[in-house]
């Protein structure tokens, strides 16, 4: 098994692990634009996965500092940073939906907890307490996960009333957590 590769934050000077981290890149015209999935060519700029850090990091001028050159960076960076953990999230949710590794509505998640068979729960942030607590009683040991409304999970997931989302142990099951995982650890 070979090493993660490490990367420094500009905004805290710590050397992380690249998973714990975003990154962005400088274009050819010398925008800061964001590249969580690796694939945009040049040379890495990256911040520890954090609202917070990435504001002080703009703040500061911390990637400009960190490379001696210019950057052009929006106004609404942070607010297009947290958007695009959102979507990718959301997403990973709809690709569970479609590889029939997930089930809506609390009758159906009840179903899959007491049959052992959910990885984690997705719990819209306006559900009612009534049923947030029966939830909590039937997941015992699960993650619960709650950070989009019950109209976002909606839209994602092409639904209505999408109120509690199990998802089930599956291949795709840990990618879901991670990209869910990710956008949570960025809202801090």
């Amino acid at each position: 098994m070979e090493k993660e590769t490490e990367r420094k934050c500009v905004a805290t000077g710590k050397v992380k692990p690249q998973n714990e981290l975003l990154r962005f890149v400088k274009t050819d015209d010398s925008r800061l634009v964001p590249d969580f999935n690796k694939k945009i060519p040049g040379r890495g700029l990256y911040v520890s996965n954090s609202k917070e850090l990435l504001k002080t990091a703009l703040e500061k001028n911390l990637f400009i500092k960190s490379i001696h050159q210019h950057l052009k960076i929006d106004d609404d960076f942070v607010d297009l940073v947290e958007h695009l953990l959102a979507k990718k999230g959301l997403e990973s949710l709809n690709l569970a939906r479609k590889a029939g590794a997930l089930v809506t509505g609390f009758e159906k998640v009840k179903e899959k907890l007491q049959k052992n068979k959910v990885a984690f729960l997705v719990e819209a942030v306006d559900a009612g307490q009534d049923g947030k607590e029966k939830i909590s009683g039937l997941a015992k040991n699960i993650e619960i996960i709650s950070l989009y409304s019950t109209d976002e999970l909606d839209k994602a997931l092409d639904k209505v009333n999408t109120v509690y989302v199990a998802v089930l142990k599956s291949n795709i099951a840990e990618m879901v957590y991670q990209n869910l995982k990710k956008y949570q650890t960025f809202l801090g």
